[in-house]
């Protein structure tokens, strides 16, 4: 098995980390894999434990376990993982270094397919070091790969990208061409998940296209080819310096894809159907549009693939309906639809709603129009909470990583200051034992060095009290504590705390409409008094997401008042915002609303990183208290059930229930806005 290769091309295109070399698209993040037929398969699982029955030496029995593990990592990751276990644990006794490599490799690659990122990438790590040890270069660049495939899936492009980009540098220091393609597809795909990075994305993807048409591989021409042509029907490219906007030239990459796939067993032809088709849509050759469309649908529909099979019915839709035939585009868009909706494909929902409302509306059917328009704006709220939800994994799995590796350590200013206290200490005790000995002839030294020493100590004392105020702007006071006391922080369960979500709306709208500066400035003069209010009421403030604020009470000291001071703390935030919208309009200038939401329940809370460290929450809780943010209303505060049972006898507050509401991956859930009479101000 190869390395996973993480590739997320444009548009409608996601290609996700792919086993082996490159393989088959799909709109949704998918796994490739280089898999036998079920019976073939068979006979090399019982070749190889045939070959395992035999005298073998050492080395060549760890290699045939290690390619025996490599049959079951996806029909039974356990079995292959012991199988891998057993030719690690033999590598070890042999000392056979390259051995114990793949061995690591391959355990790790159980755990990759069982979507165990941490473990994955704890014995990646270790192969990692162990290719160093012995300098095999090629293994090097392979594991820098794999874990950059890795961390691409959990969300952290940076640290994916840095990965990647060492991994090509060794794969062309050894004139690697398979690593070296790898690589160069894998950084595009991360430059394609950056707006402003189309240049860079354009560079490495056709450095990408020219080596896999090079080494024959029509897997990669297509894969490459399609990205590139996407690149360049980019509609917001038009008004790009670069001018990457040219359908002719679009045209040219898809029909290479289109070539390269039909000459490869797995390759995805309907895509490439599809996208020339969308170019002739473009040139208003609608005719040829319906056909390269229609062949993608029924090449899909052969092959039993209803996502492709979707795809290409929303493509032969969006040409109808330029066409100007409405009817026929809304029987495709009611196709695409129902295909969509049956294997939940998010994308392909939310662009067949936003079809159906723009035909209807262009027919006249305002009802349906609307109708689906809010479905779109449905499936919005849910793709930008799946965003979310993928943020909020990708820092679990960072601070789980370096948890499971014993990362988290004693800071290091800290460490800093206290070995300037050490040698200070050192230098004072050399220095007395010197004066002793020569207390007349040192007179005018000792004078010096108690000058010197005191310099010091306000030094130190001044470095001290800057580190312990910059600490605590980032801890909680009892966290920092905890480190400096012992060295570490250790994560705790805590039973009952309140979880607060806010999250505006209109930002996006009015990022559009204000310079960067006075965006950036109303989000500080916003957050600014969040962060007073919070502190007013006892709130710990945890981080902000873009536009989005969370905080939670109760927490690193319990308290029994968490949950009220939280509803208090909500309410001063929506009445400051809301003043702040009246200002606005008064002025004739863009505004901000906002959503609230609370949930009370357990969380896990530690410390996330080692230099940039960051105190953050875990669990359920955290997930539930965004759902009520985003199953709330604008100038609203919409709390949980759980909150409710804690608050609702408390004077001064009116509940309004919203009886059972809909919330993403949590089914119906009882929801309440909370009024108060008296407003809470900072």
């Amino acid at each position: 098995m190869e390395e996973p290769s993480a590739a997320r091309p444009v548009a409608l295109l996601h290609v996700g980390p792919i086993l082996c070399r490159m393989r088959r698209l799909s709109t949704a993040l998918v796994l490739f894999v280089c898999c036998l037929a079920s019976s073939a398969q068979d006979e090399v699982i019982d070749s190889l434990n045939a070959v395992l029955r035999s005298d073998l030496p050492d080395t060549a029995r760890v290699s045939t376990l290690i390619a025996l593990s490599g049959q079951f990592y996806r029909v039974d990751p356990q079995h292959a993982r012991r199988t891998a276990i057993q030719a690690k644990e033999l590598a070890e006794k042999t000392g056979y270094k390259s051995g114990l490599a793949r061995a690591y490799k391959a355990v790790g690659m159980t755990y990759y397919f069982q979507n165990d990122w941490v473990d994955c990438l704890v014995q990646w790590k270790l192969a990692l070091e162990t290719f160093r040890s012995i300098n095999d270069l090629s293994g090097v660049s392979n594991l820098l790969n794999n874990i950059g495939a890795v961390y691409f899936s959990g969300g952290d492009d940076k640290e994916a990208l840095d990965y990647y980009l060492e991994s090509l540098r060794v794969a062309e220091s050894t004139n690697d061409s398979l690593r070296t393609l790898t690589a160069l597809g894998n950084i595009g795909t991360v430059y394609l998940n950056k707006d402003a990075s189309t240049r860079l994305a354009m560079k490495y993807l056709q450095r990408a296209y020219r080596l896999s048409r090079s080494l024959g591989d029509h897997d990669a021409v297509g894969t490459w080819a399609v990205n590139l042509g996407e690149i360049y029907l980019r509609e917001e490219s038009k008004t790009d310096s670069a001018g990457y906007y040219n359908p002719d030239s679009a045209l040219f990459y898809f029909e290479a894809a289109l070539e390269a796939y039909r000459n490869s067993a797995t390759g995805n032809v309907p895509f490439a159907l599809k996208s020339i088709g969308r170019v002739y849509t473009i040139r208003e050759d609608y005719n040829r549009a319906i056909q390269y469309q229609t062949e993608a649908y029924r090449i899909a529909m052969a092959n039993d693939a209803p996502l492709e099979m979707a795809q290409s019915l929303l493509s032969l839709a969006d040409t109808y309906e330029s066409k100007g035939d409405i009817a026929e585009a809304i029987a495709k868009f009611e196709q695409a639809k129902e295909i969509a909706v049956e294997i939940e494909a998010l994308y392909e929902m939310k662009a067949a709603y936003d079809g159906l409302a723009s035909s209807y509306s262009r027919s006249a059917d305002y009802k349906r129009a609307y109708t689906y328009l809010n479905l779109s704006s449905g499936i919005k709220d849910t793709l930008y909470n799946a965003d979310m939800d993928k943020k909020l994994q990708a820092q679990s799995l960072s601070y789980e990583i370096e948890k499971k590796e014993g990362q988290i350590s004693l800071l290091e200013k800290d460490q800093e200051l206290r070995n300037v206290e050490l040698k200070r200490q050192k230098a004072i005790r050399n220095g007395t034992i010197a004066v002793g000995i020569l207390f007349l002839l040192l007179a005018g030294g000792m004078f010096n060095r108690y000058r010197y020493t005191k310099r010091t100590n306000k030094i130190i004392a001044a470095e001290r009290d800057r580190s312990e105020t910059l600490l605590l702007n980032i801890l909680p006071k009892e966290v920092a504590e905890e480190l400096k006391t012992k060295g570490e922080a250790e994560a705790r369960l805590i039973d009952h705390v309140t979880v607060l979500f806010t999250d505006f709306k209109g930002f996006t709208a009015m990022s559009e409409l204000v310079s960067p500066q006075q965006l950036v400035k109303d989000l500080h003069e916003c957050f600014s008094y969040f962060d007073r209010i919070c502190g007013q009421f006892g709130l710990e403030k945890i981080k902000t997401i873009g536009d989005a604020y969370m905080a939670v009470g109760g927490l690193p000291v319990e308290n029994g008042t968490h949950a009220v001071d939280a509803i208090k703390v909500a309410l001063a935030m929506r009445d400051f915002i809301a003043e702040g919208k009246s200002r606005k309009i008064a002025a004739g200038l863009p505004y901000f609303e906002i959503r609230i939401g609370i949930h009370t329940g357990p969380v896990v809370a530690g410390i996330v990183g080692v230099k940039k460290f960051q105190y953050d929450i875990w669990g359920d809780t955290v997930n539930t208290a965004s759902r009520m943010e985003s199953s709330g209303a604008v100038g609203q505060v919409n709390i949980s059930e759980a909150t409710y049972a804690l608050v609702k006898d408390i004077p001064g507050l009116v509940f309004i229930s919203r009886g059972k509401v809909q919330a993403k991956g949590k089914g119906e859930m009882a929801m309440y806005f909370v009024e108060a009479t008296t407003p809470a101000t900072a």
